[in-house]
């Protein structure tokens, strides 16, 4: 045992032996560190790339209906000599005419006032001296029932209306989105449908979808119905055959799906 002590010693004082001393002290102290202090934290540079192309198709959806409600504008222009007379008769006058609609089965929310205008006349040859009073009021009259049509009209006029504008047929709101909803449905199923067969043809290979855009393609329209300007309607068999076949109007939505690329 003495002997293996004496060369130990003599060993570990040769330059091979203090690097071998050197290297398993080392490698104690790292034992140690990483037992109770933990791992060494490594600084490591990462660069992520994003995938930036995209598959887009567009398709178009509609839907076909039928005007559900007509608007009519009816309205009073009268003339006289001072504000106070010219409001007195042209209020007195729409007020027959609500009064009368309301009558005839017009609801209070269906009649509702768009214009209400009081402007003067003046006489530029005695030097820009007001001459009159002018005032305009003018209603805007849903009806829902179209063979009520020609009797609003005529009702109106008959108490003094002398503002009869243009009648148009249209679509409830609440009823219009509901089309809108079925035309976007329909716009979709058709365009992942030829999303699906054009990447089937190109041999392309498309992943989940990642967006929608929709929008409104072709904004529906009301469908006007011209009056003359002295208020009477167009010939009564023409009036007749507007309010009976108001025609159909399309909706339409087109929406464009973008899809991942495989």
């Amino acid at each position: 045992m003495e002997k293996v002590k004496k060369y130990l010693k003599g060993f570990y004082k040769t330059d091979y032996g203090k690097i071998i001393t050197i290297v398993v002290s080392i490698l104690i102290i790292l034992s140690l560190y990483f037992r109770f202090i933990g791992p060494i934290p490594l600084s490591i540079s990462q660069v992520t790339t994003e995938k930036q192309t995209a598959f887009n198709v567009q398709a178009e959806g509609k839907v076909v209906a039928v005007p559900d409600t007509a608007t009519i504008s009816l309205g009073v222009q009268i003339n006289k000599p001072t504000v106070e007379e010219a409001q007195k008769e042209a209020n007195e006058k729409i007020n027959n005419v609500t009064k009368e609609l309301k009558k005839i089965g017009i609801g209070d929310n269906d009649i509702k006032t768009s214009d209400y205008r009081i402007y003067p006349n003046y006489d530029y040859q005695s030097g820009r001296k007001i001459d009159s009073y002018n005032i305009n009021i003018r209603l805007e009259v849903k009806v829902k029932d179209f063979e009520k049509i020609s009797e609003v009209i005529d009702k109106a006029t008959a108490l003094g209306a002398n503002q009869i504008g243009d009648l148009e047929f249209i679509i409830d709101d609440e009823k219009l989105e509901e089309l809108k909803m079925e035309a976007r449905e329909k716009a979709i199923k058709k365009a992942k449908k030829k999303a699906e067969q054009i990447a089937r043809a190109g041999g392309l290979r498309i992943g989940k979808l990642i967006n929608i855009v929709d929008q409104e393609n072709s904004p529906y329209q009301p469908r006007p119905t011209l009056f003359r300007a002295s208020g009477s309607a167009l010939q009564e068999d023409e009036v007749e055959q507007t309010q009976i076949q108001p025609g159909e109007s399309e909706i339409t939505v087109l929406v464009t799906l973008s899809y991942e690329t495989l």
